[in-house]
């Protein structure tokens, strides 16, 4: 079956969840027995997000080949249950910047490089090239119908289906359909000019997806279908829903993916949801509650933590549990205030970040958690901050600290190591304090030994793991035995014994800190093993509390 490509664009506003719609339909698509991956093609001129803050882009989600991506993918590996790569996720800086450096070379021959043909060609270059042996490729392009930036993108999806033939190019456009409760009605306007102005540059979309916060009529419907020229079993309600992976369950129930299949002649077979089912029923009916607070310095963007927040999910789905989360500002963090400020947590949780700034407050959390046997979870940071408090407060090295934040220290516990071996590459890796930011971090996915008779053992239940990094500050094993000494449990290392990953302690229910991001490998059918666990100790601790 030649490959079929599904692109889906959004309208009215942001943020409508045209992320989450391209990993639901993706759901439904491999529910039915195809092969499936989603692509992310963002407008900003940014190569990629790994430089840029994320209050403004939310979570940077990294992939097992180490790209620095879109959070998106992020929902595309959890709802697919597969690995994205590079090839997923691209930005006009990453466009224009591979056609500059072949106008550089003369690939062009002297001539004019113009956006049509060159940018457009290099866009479709890209989505047809994520296609190896799928069945449907599905494109999300991100930003709103409208935006100048995202002009070159439309352009291209509108000539492939010229060139792909009809039978083979979907186009699905997401929108909003606000309910106006003064008035008591839903409002089709907006999605009326959202396509009006997609159809201006020459994309009729086939199926409609209307975000609402109510079911929507069948004569609302109609009226959509009639003045946005599409078939009236080709608009479908995306309702609000009190969990992320009810999504799949609604455009299933709407007949999303029967639509679809219909339109892009794809086999007939209904979808197997009982995984899903199974999951929707265990998140709305749990048998006990936890709360984990997480202490970090991007609290007031979520999205921030995005990855995070699910795993945490996911693990409360393994113990049967509800997971609670509070977010506690690191720089509100102090140590006359952090008793009052982490109390009745169950678990305490330390993610990971860049800068110094909410740093001792974070480190404090530490302290506080270590002391009082809350069962703690250090991620990346985290783990560096878990170091700078056990070499401060128990083996007494008052002015410990990392060299990201203090150059002057005389004890970098933490230091940038400029100079280590490349698993993955198989080569010697360099870096310095003058390195570039973007990409030049420890990235993707490396392999660690874990050792038996430990709290990261009891979860993994093997010794050799693969899990994804994004940091340029490593352990300063000089300090190796001290830590030992003084209680602390190196359970996992790199297979050569140069880098530390994890680091417990052995007189705490469970105090483990890991150099890596489990996060970016837990999806909700297999929760990550040390975001189970540490869930599981935090019941414990519930329960022994009371």
């Amino acid at each position: 079956m030649q490959t079929k490509f599904i692109f889906i664009t959004g309208g009215v506003l942001s943020s409508l969840g045209k992320g989450l719609a391209a990993a639901s339909i993706g759901v439904l698509l491999k529910a039915r027995g195809l092969k499936v991956t989603i692509q992310k093609l963002d407008p900003y001129i940014n190569v990629d997000p790994g430089t840029m803050n994320p209050f403004q882009h939310g979570e940077v989600y990294v992939t097992e080949d180490g790209a620095e991506t879109d959070l998106d993918l992020g929902h595309y590996e959890r709802y697919l249950d597969a690995y994205m790569t590079q090839r997923n996720n691209f930005t006009s800086g990453s466009i224009y910047n591979s056609v500059i450096t072949k106008e550089r070379r003369g690939d062009y021959l002297g001539g004019t490089v113009q956006v049509i043909p060159h940018i457009t060609d290099e866009i479709k270059r890209c989505i047809t090239g994520v296609a190896t042996n799928e069945d449907v490729v599905i494109v999300e392009i991100g930003g709103t119908v409208g935006d100048i930036e995202g002009q070159p993108f439309l352009e291209a999806i509108r000539q492939l289906r010229g060139e792909l033939g009809k039978d083979n190019v979907l186009y699905i456009h997401l929108t909003l359909v606000p309910f106006l409760r003064t008035a008591g009605e839903v409002k089709t306007k907006p999605t009326q000019h959202s396509v009006k102005e997609l159809r201006s540059i020459g994309i009729q979309p086939d199926i409609i997806l209307c975000r609402s916060e109510v079911d929507l009529s069948k004569d609302i419907k109609d009226k959509i279908a009639l003045f946005c020229n599409v078939d009236k079993d080709a608009v479908f309600t995306a309702r609000d829903v009190k969990s992320i992976y009810e999504v799949p369950l609604e455009f299933y129930s709407e007949g999303v993916d029967q639509k679809i299949a219909i339109m892009l002649r794809l086999p007939a077979k209904n979808a197997a949801l009982e995984q899903w089912k199974t999951l929707v029923y265990k998140l709305e009916n749990p048998q006990g509650r936890v709360t984990i607070g997480i202490v970090g310095k991007y609290v007031d963007l979520k999205e921030a933590y995005k990855s995070l927040h699910e795993a945490l999910i996911h693990g409360g789905v393994a113990n049967d549990v509800a997971v609670d989360l509070v977010y506690v500002n690191s720089e509100e963090v102090q140590p006359r205030n952090v008793a009052d400020k982490l109390k009745n947590l169950d678990g305490i949780l330390v993610p990971g970040g860049f800068g110094s700034r909410g740093v001792e407050g974070k480190i404090e959390a530490i302290r506080y958690a270590r002391e009082n046997k809350v069962p703690f979870f250090g991620i990346c940071l985290g783990m560096q901050c878990a170091v700078i408090e056990g070499a401060r407060n128990v083996i007494g090295l008052d002015k410990a600290n990392s060299e990201e934040f203090d150059l002057t220290t005389p004890h970098p516990v933490i230091y940038l190591m400029t100079e280590w071996y490349d698993f993955r590459s198989k080569c010697v890796q360099k870096r310095g304090k003058d390195s570039a930011k973007g990409g030049t971090m420890r990235l993707g996915g490396y392999p660690c030994e874990v050792k038996t008779d430990t709290k990261a053992f009891d979860a993994y239940r093997e010794t050799d793991i693969t899990e994804r990094h994004r940091h340029r500050y490593e352990f300063n094993k000089a300090y190796f035995k001290q830590f030992e000494e003084h209680g602390y449990v190196f359970s996992g290392l790199s297979p050569n014994g140069e880098l530390v990953e994890i680091v417990e302690r052995q007189d705490h229910p469970w105090f483990l800190g890991c150099q890596f991001h489990p996060e970016f490998k837990s999806n909700p059918m297999r929760p990550h093993p040390l975001f189970r666990e540490f869930i599981k100790a935090a019941k414990v601790n519930k329960e022994t509390s009371k």
